[in-house]
C-alpha cells in the first residue's frame, strides 16, 4: 500500500478493509465496482508487488481469514437455517477439513528438527493470550512432563518480564490467529530483537506473527459457529510433543515409569467413598468369619 500514490491508495483501501466483499470478483467486475478501468486496476495490483490479479486475489483471501469475526462465522455457516443435528454434522466436517489441511502441510523433517531445537534450548517460552492461552498452557504442561524448562507467558506483564532476559539460546513460540493479538506480536518482536529463535503458529500468511518468526506453522481455526476451532492447532502441538517424546525415548520412558505409580494409585485420583465403604465392610465380614472358624477349631 505504501507504494501507491495517495489517490490510488484511497481507491484500493476499501479492498484491504473489507476483503470479503471483493474476494470473488473478476478483475473487470472489481474495476467497475471501484469506478475505474481494468488496466488501471492491474497497474495498481502490480505496483503493490503482486505478479498479477490471481496472486492479489490469494492475498485478499488471506486478508479475509485475518479479519474474520465471530459474527461472520455464524452468518456464513452453510446450515444456518437447518436443525441442530445438521449444525453438529457440519461442525464436525469443518474440523475434519482443518485437520486435513494440517495433514497435507505438515513436514515431519521440520518437526524432527524443531524437536532437537526444543531439547537443546536454554528455555522454551510460550507466548499467547486470550483464548490461545489454553493452547500454550496445554503445551507447557506436557513439556514439563518431559522435564523441559517451559514457561507459559499469557499476560502482557508476564510476557515482558519473561522475555526481558531472553537470548540466542532461548526458543520462543508465539501463538495467535487472525490479525494477531497485540501482546503476542509484541512479545515475538521483543524475543526476535534479543536473538531468540522464534516459532509462530497462526492461520494466515498475512499474520504479523510470521513477520517476527524464524519459522512458522499454519493451522486453520475455521469453524461453523462463533469463535475458533482449536482442533488443528492442538493436533499440531500433539505431533510436536510426539516428536519430542521420541527424540529422547529412553529418557521419556524412564520418566513415565516413575509417574506410573502415581497415575495408577496416587492420592490425586478420585475414589468412590461408597465403594470404599463396601470394600471395608466386606473385609470386616470376612475377618469375623475367619475369627469364628478359628475359635471353633480351637
Amino acid at each position: 500500500m505504501a507504494r501507491l500514490a495517495p489517490k490510488k491508495h484511497e481507491l484500493i483501501r476499501p479492498l484491504v478493509e473489507n476483503p470479503g466483499d471483493y474476494l470473488f470478483l473478476s478483475i473487470r467486475a472489481l474495476a467497475n465496482k471501484l469506478g475505474t478501468d481494468t488496466a488501471t486496476t492491474l497497474r495498481i495490483v502490480r505496483t503493490m508487488g503482486f505478479s498479477g490479479y490471481p496472486e492479489f486475489r490469494r492475498y485478499l483471501h488471506e486478508l479475509t481469514i485475518a479479519h474474520a469475526t465471530s459474527l461472520q462465522s455464524m452468518l456464513s455457516a452453510s446450515a444456518k437455517d437447518s436443525d441442530i443435528p445438521t449444525h453438529v454434522h457440519d461442525s464436525l466436517i469443518q474440523d475434519q477439513k482443518n485437520l486435513g489441511g494440517l495433514r497435507n502441510s505438515v513436514d515431519a523433517e521440520r518437526l524432527a528438527a524443531l524437536a532437537r531445537r526444543i531439547w537443546s534450548a536454554r528455555r522454551i517460552i510460550l507466548v499467547a493470550g486470550d483464548l490461545a492461552a489454553s493452547l500454550v498452557l496445554y503445551f507447557e504442561y506436557h513439556l514439563s512432563m518431559l522435564g523441559l524448562p517451559a514457561f507459559a507467558a499469557i499476560s502482557p506483564g508476564r510476557i515482558v518480564t519473561v522475555l526481558r532476559s531472553a537470548n540466542k539460546d532461548d526458543l520462543v513460540f508465539g501463538v495467535s490467529f487472525h490479525r494477531g493479538l497485540r501482546q503476542t506480536v509484541e512479545g515475538l518482536r521483543q524475543a526476535k530483537s534479543k536473538g531468540a529463535y522464534c516459532v509462530g503458529i497462526t492461520d494466515t500468511l498475512v499474520s504479523p506473527i510470521i513477520r517476527f518468526s524464524d519459522e512458522f506453522f499454519l493451522t486453520s481455526v475455521a469453524t461453523q459457529h462463533f469463535g475458533d476451532s482449536y482442533v488443528a492447532p492442538t493436533a499440531l502441538i500433539n505431533v510436536l510433543l510426539g516428536a519430542c517424546a521420541n527424540y529422547r525415548r529412553d529418557h521419556t520412558l524412564r520418566l513415565m515409569r516413575e509417574a506410573e505409580q502415581d497415575e495408577q494409585r496416587g492420592y490425586r485420583w478420585f475414589e468412590d467413598s461408597d465403594s470404599d465403604e463396601s470394600v471395608r465392610q466386606s473385609r470386616n465380614v470376612s475377618s469375623r468369619k475367619g475369627s469364628r472358624r478359628s475359635r471353633k477349631k480351637s
